[in-house]
């Protein structure tokens, strides 16, 4: 059995130690971007390896890009290899922050074309609440023989979204965000007009997902006839949108995409319009 959306955490500890699953911790705080690896050396699931948001899971942000460009196909693939990943493997991601981190990976193996992947629901925080216990022993494999596939069509660019379009974005930022009233990030606030906006904690109760069937009814609710595939994912920087995506692909609205530049993209062009409340 393959799993490709979330996992609990039982059956993570019963799977854990087979030479064909790989897991990956994704811990990461925005505002000491340090954190997550430092609490990685001093305790993590056993067998887990460590993926950096800036360093891992994007590539280096120039004047032209958003905050977390996606990374280059093959540096992260080539990453992925030498934490010992190969074709097929199961992986499952974990991160401390509502699966939010995590999404951001589970989303980029899907758009490697590597599908068996699933999100830890509840994160570090479910596994110690089932019981289980940490390991602070360096982690070594040996390299894994991954090959990537990206998907093209995954993501949607600004060139695209900036012209007509029937495209339908879904901003997974808070509503002060969304509607400008409060930037702590971002050097313009607002939002892409046009966009609805769900954030992405809407998706939670209680630190894990809701179920298939009411985040189904919730996100029908906001598309209000809209097909999924017309549906276009983002944030600020494109991180948080993937938690957005994979709420969707728990509620078997699959299809959907992500605009990876998000918001701090948008607005490295002073002409793009921007819309408020």
């Amino acid at each position: 059995m393959s799993y490709q959306t979330l996992i609990d955490a039982p059956t993570l500890q019963q799977h854990s130690q087979q030479p064909d699953w790989c897991v990956f911790d994704c811990r990461f705080n925005l505002a000491d971007t340090g954190a997550g690896q430092h609490a990685y050396t001093a305790a993590h699931l056993p067998g887990a390896r460590y993926l950096h948001l800036d360093h891992d899971l994007s590539s280096p942000v120039t004047p032209r890009t958003g905050r977390h460009p996606l990374p280059a196909p093959e540096t992260l693939a080539a990453r992925l290899r030498a934490c010992g990943l190969n074709q097929g493997m199961q992986v499952v991601v974990y991160d401390d922050n509502s699966g939010i981190m995590a999404a951001r990976a589970w989303w980029l193996l899907r758009w490697l074309g590597h599908r068996e992947v699933a999100v830890l629901d509840g994160g570090i925080q479910a596994w110690l609440a089932a019981g289980y216990t940490l390991d602070d022993r360096a982690v070594t494999s040996s390299s894994g023989n991954f090959q990537p596939r990206p998907q093209d069509d995954f993501t949607v660019d600004t060139a695209i979204l900036s012209g007509p379009n029937d495209w339908q974005l879904v901003d997974a930022r808070t509503p002060e965000r969304f509607r400008g009233e409060n930037e702590p990030i971002d050097p313009v606030a607002g939002h892409i007009p046009g966009a609805w906006n769900r954030a992405n904690a809407l998706s939670l109760q209680d630190g894990k997902f809701k179920s298939p069937d009411t985040l189904r009814t919730e996100w029908l609710a906001l598309l209000n006839g809209t097909a999924p595939k017309k549906i276009v994912h983002m944030c600020g920087s494109g991180v948080t949108a993937c938690h957005n995506q994979l709420s969707m692909e728990i509620a078997g609205l699959g299809g959907t995409r992500l605009y990876p530049g998000s918001w701090s993209r948008w607005i490295r062009d002073a002409d793009r319009p921007v819309a408020k409340g």
